[in-house]
């Protein structure tokens, strides 16, 4: 199997748990934090949804410099916003990967603020850790902020406590 059909196949996956998990964001509790040096709910599903923007980042060229242009940050102010947006990234993040292939995988893409070089790796490996670790880290995140604010949390490897 080509390493861009597992690629692809893994975002899919990740993706439809992102999504459940996203769609028990209240609208309500936008604002809250469990922490006055926490991440606001809002802003952290927000981050969520917007982690697979990078995969046009990295398909469409060899790096990015956070001094020679801004990420194009997801700004939802609701749930239906959120999903809206996450559905149209992820979109647009498989079809970017349905077009390539592995050899396009293997080129090498750099991370950068401006001198100072982030991480530099192929570009498959900075799918993997920028992306898919990324979100699965703060989905994590998310699932205990729900759980603070009892709302139920979805099952996303097996059931959760919620779901039994």
């Amino acid at each position: 199997m080509a390493i861009i059909t597992s690629l692809i196949g893994e975002l899919k996956h990740e993706a439809s748990n992102t999504r459940k998990i996203l769609l028990c964001v209240p609208d309500e509790m936008f604002d809250w934090k469990p922490h006055e040096k926490s991440m606001s709910l809002s802003q952290l599903a927000n981050h969520i949804a917007e982690l697979p923007r990078w995969i046009h980042y990295m398909m469409t060229g060899t790096g990015f410099n956070f001094v020679q242009e801004p990420f194009k940050r997801l700004k939802a102010t609701s749930k239906s916003e959120l999903i809206e947006g996450f559905d149209a990234i992820i979109r647009e993040a498989v079809e970017l990967l349905e077009k390539a292939n592995d050899e396009e995988l293997a080129v090498q893409w750099k991370l950068s603020r401006g001198e100072v070089v982030i991480f530099e790796l192929p570009r498959k490996v900075a799918i993997r850790n920028l992306v898919m670790n990324h979100i699965i880290h703060h989905r994590g995140q998310l699932s205990v902020y729900l759980r603070l604010l009892n709302v139920p949390v979805p099952g996303l490897y097996g059931p959760s406590a919620d779901e039994r």
